[in-house]
């Protein structure tokens, strides 16, 4: 245990960040899931947008890295193109 007050304040903000790393990054990948499963090509347009916004943030704020950030981007856009 941390003898210092820096130390458990460091702790504290530690464990708040990475809750809302965990829950951003979570959230971006339900939607990276949402739109590799839709049939329909407007829907998965529509939510293009908000996909590349979230990955984008992602990356700016190195929760993932930034090469993954595009590969993402690329492969949903491929998968739109390719849909009927």
């Amino acid at each position: 245990m941390a003898n210092h007050k820096s130390a458990i304040k460091r702790i504290r903000s530690n464990d708040a960040k990475r809750d809302l790393n965990r829950y951003q990054h979570k959230s971006t990948r339900t939607v990276v899931k949402s739109i590799r499963k839709s049939d329909n090509k407007a829907e998965a347009q529509g939510m293009l947008a908000k996909a590349f916004s979230m990955l984008d943030k992602l990356a700016k704020r190195n929760i993932i890295h930034k090469n993954k950030a595009g590969n993402l981007k690329s492969s949903l856009q491929k998968q739109i193109a390719a849909m009927a």
